[in-house]
C-alpha cells in the first residue's frame, strides 16, 4: 500500500525539474524595440493680449486660440469672441471673424504633419469693433516632419493686407512692416516666419505686435501678440538600431538542422540544459528502482 505513494513522491520531483529544465532550454527570449511617434500642432489664430480701461488701474489678459488642435485632430470654426467686464458694454468682442478657416494635425511612426487655413478674415482687438486689426484673403501654414527627412515648414499669403485700414503689401521673410496710425495706434507686422531644424519645424503666417490706444469705448491701451496660421511638427525619434555581433565571431547555427538558433527558440546553453535534465532523469529511474527492490524484501 505504501509502495505506490512511496515511488510516486520520488519521481514527481525528479521528473518536473527535468520538464521545467527542458521548458527552459526550448522557450524563446522576447526583445521590445520600437520607437515613438512624431508630433504636430496647428492653430488659425492665437492672441496674447493686455487691455488697460480707462480711468481705472485694471488690466484684463485676453490669452485665447482659435482651432488649436495637436495631433490628431482637425478644427474648422470660422469665428472667436471674447467678453471683458468693462469693455464695449460688456457686449462680446468678435476677436476674429472667416469666410473660411480650418487647423489639422496628424502623426504617427512615419511622420508628423499640420496645416493651417484662414480665408477672408478679419481681426479685431477690443475697443476697435469697427476698424479691422487686419483683413487678410487667404493665409496658409505648413510643417511636415517625415521619419528620416529633412524637416519643411512653409507660409503662404494670397493678395495684400489691410492693416487698421491701410493696404500693405508684404514680403515673405522681409523685414517687420511698421504701420502707425495717429489716434488709433501702431502695428509691426511681420510675414512668413518659419524654422526648419534637424527633427522639428514651425511656420507662422503672420504675426503682429500691437500697441493700440484706442480712447472709447473704456478701453485705453491694448498690448501684445497676435499671430495668424500656425503649424508646428516634430519627427518621430529613429528606431534604435539592432546590436551586431563582435567582428570575426559567425552567428550561432543548431547542429545538423541548418537554421538559426534565434529562429528555434534556443541558445547556446541548450546542449547543456537537455544534457543536465537527461542526467536527472536517468538518476530518477535509478532511485525508484532501488526503492522498489527494498519494497519486495
Amino acid at each position: 500500500m505504501n509502495t505506490p505513494t512511496h515511488s510516486l513522491s520520488l519521481r514527481t520531483p525528479a521528473a518536473a525539474l527535468a520538464a521545467a529544465l527542458l521548458a527552459l532550454a526550448g522557450a524563446p527570449q522576447a526583445h521590445a524595440a520600437g520607437h515613438g511617434d512624431g508630433t504636430a500642432s496647428a492653430a488659425v489664430l492665437r492672441a496674447d493680449l493686455d487691455v488697460s480701461l480707462l480711468h481705472q488701474s485694471v488690466r484684463l489678459p485676453v490669452h485665447t486660440a482659435l482651432n488649436e488642435v495637436r495631433a490628431p485632430a482637425t478644427a474648422g470654426k470660422t469665428a472667436l469672441t471674447v467678453t471683458l467686464d468693462g469693455v464695449e458694454s460688456g457686449r462680446p468682442v468678435q476677436l476674429l471673424g472667416a469666410g473660411a478657416a480650418s487647423a489639422k494635425a496628424t502623426a504617427d511612426r512615419h511622420g508628423a504633419r499640420a496645416t493651417a487655413r484662414l480665408a477672408h478674415a478679419r481681426v479685431h482687438v477690443p475697443g476697435l469693433p469697427l476698424l479691422s486689426l487686419i483683413e487678410v484673403e487667404a493665409v496658409t501654414s505648413t510643417a511636415v516632419c517625415e521619419a528620416g527627412e529633412k524637416p519643411e515648414a512653409k507660409s503662404t499669403l494670397a493678395g495684400p493686407v489691410r492693416i487698421l485700414g491701410k493696404r500693405y503689401e508684404v514680403t515673405a521673410g522681409g523685414p517687420p512692416t511698421e504701420v502707425t496710425v495717429p489716434g488709433v495706434g501702431e502695428v509691426s507686422l511681420g510675414f512668413s516666419q518659419t524654422r526648419a531644424g534637424d527633427a522639428a519645424a514651425t511656420a507662422t503666417a503672420l504675426a503682429l505686435d500691437v500697441t493700440v490706444d484706442p480712447l472709447k469705448l473704456g478701453v485705453a491701451r491694448v498690448e501684445g501678440r497676435v499671430t495668424l496660421a500656425e503649424a508646428a511638427c516634430e519627427a518621430p525619434a529613429p528606431a534604435a538600431a539592432p546590436a551586431e555581433a563582435p567582428a570575426g565571431e559567425p552567428a550561432p547555427r543548431a547542429q545538423g538542422g541548418g537554421r538559426d538558433l534565434a529562429e528555434t527558440g534556443g541558445g547556446s546553453s541548450t546542449p547543456l540544459l537537455a544534457g543536465t535534465a537527461l542526467a536527472l532523469l536517468a538518476a530518477g529511474a535509478g532511485v525508484l528502482l532501488l526503492a522498489r527492490r527494498r519494497a519486495r524484501r
